[in-house]
């Protein structure tokens, strides 16, 4: 008697359990695959897991390409290395307009979205591209004939500027696509299809993951170009993602669909575009300015102190990847659900999104603590 008590006591707390284990699996794949969720109704909870899933994995995807090239290069010695680690570093600038750009196009996108005002969100987005452009133009015909310079204003030695300088030119020169790249995900996590973003990056990661060591030691038929084969294989897989990017979005096969009218060029809307971004670029400039600065003062102890420090950012920046994923996600649901005319579904997305992120962090900081 007392061990059939015990049996269907055992079966109804597991029971519940199950379930909830069932319902999270359920939501990864669908995270994973793709969801045509209408994310202003239905449970916050399940939103930002459906949002953020694969924002995640698109932001680690966006950092592998750095953690592949320092893989690779590493092997060349520590010059190579460092070379990675200035050239990101000065990157840093570029990340910080794009990522202003991305709040501000994501924004704008979403809230068109909630609105169901399809052909203004797709206008935002147009808007957006040609503003990527105007920005990233100039910084790249700067950054690709002035490498050596920049490179010896952030200490550089003049064996790092011999071996690196053909990367810099290459990552620096192609920053353009570096910034579509960012701005074309964020338009379409701003219209809910995080899942696209998240395929753009992965396509792209496995293209320069297959490059890198062909061009970096010659492997096959392709020639041996040392660091400056590693940027060539960067800027082909993100050449290559952008590519995918446009065949979506021009399209028509995402949330987000641009007619030849919405290209017409719309000072009116970039402008507005402009003025929500600056706010963000300032914040994330200043946040880089910091990491400029420290690279500048690591690079004075030598080519070997650079390069661990570069190896150990990588480590954090990966660990920061879930907080980025969730941040995304909240801006989604925050702008589809400001446009949609729910403030207050929007204020519970960021609390409960916060809320979430705090926790994934907790245990980032154990593992961090207990395990380095």
């Amino acid at each position: 008697m007392n061990d059939s008590i015990e049996s269907n006591v055992s079966v109804s707390n597991t029971a519940p359990r199950l379930s909830l284990v069932a319902r999270v699996w359920r939501d990864l794949r669908e995270a994973v695959a793709g969801s045509e969720q209408d994310f202003t109704e239905g449970g916050i909870g399940r939103a930002i897991m459906l949002l953020s899933v694969p924002m995640v994995l698109e932001m680690a995807m966006e950092s592998l390409f750095g953690i592949v090239d320092v893989y690779f290069v590493s092997s060349l010695g520590p010059e190579a290395t460092a070379t990675v680690g200035l050239t990101d570093s000065m990157l840093t600038i570029i990340f910080g307009i794009a990522m202003g750009l991305c709040m501000a196009t994501t924004a704008m996108v979403a809230r068109r979205t909630g609105e169901k005002d399809a052909a203004g969100a797709a206008k935002a987005a147009a808007q957006a591209v040609y503003l990527g452009i105007a920005v990233s133009a100039p910084i790249g015909v700067i950054g690709f004939l002035y490498t050596p310079e920049l490179f010896r204003l952030m200490g550089a030695t003049d064996e790092v500027i011999a071996v690196g300088s053909g990367y810099g030119k290459i990552i620096l020169g192609t920053n353009l696509i570096i910034m579509l790249l960012f701005l074309i995900n964020a338009i379409f996590r701003g219209a809910g299809d995080a899942v696209i973003a998240m395929r753009v990056l992965w396509v792209s990661n496995l293209i320069n993951i297959i490059l890198d060591p062909c061009l970096i030691f010659g492997l096959g038929p392709f020639p041996e170009m040392g660091v400056t084969g590693a940027g060539v294989a960067t800027a082909i897989g993100r050449g290559t993602g952008v590519l995918l990017q446009l065949w979506v979005l021009l399209g028509g096969r995402g949330r987000v669909q641009i007619s030849r009218n919405q290209w017409r060029v719309d000072f009116k809307v970039m402008l507005h575009l402009l003025k929500i971004s600056l706010g963000g670029m300032f914040q994330f400039l200043v946040a880089t300015a910091s990491w400029l600065g420290l690279v500048r003062i690591v690079a004075v102890f030598g080519s070997a102190a650079l390069a661990g420090y570069t190896i150990a950012l990588r480590i954090i920046i990966f660990a920061l990847l879930p907080s980025w994923g969730m941040s995304n996600a909240a801006a989604t649901l925050v702008g589809q659900n400001l446009g949609a005319g729910k403030p207050e579904r929007a204020e519970k997305s960021v609390w409960l999104a916060g809320l979430s992120n705090m926790l994934v962090l907790f245990v980032v900081t154990i593992v961090f603590i207990t395990r380095l």
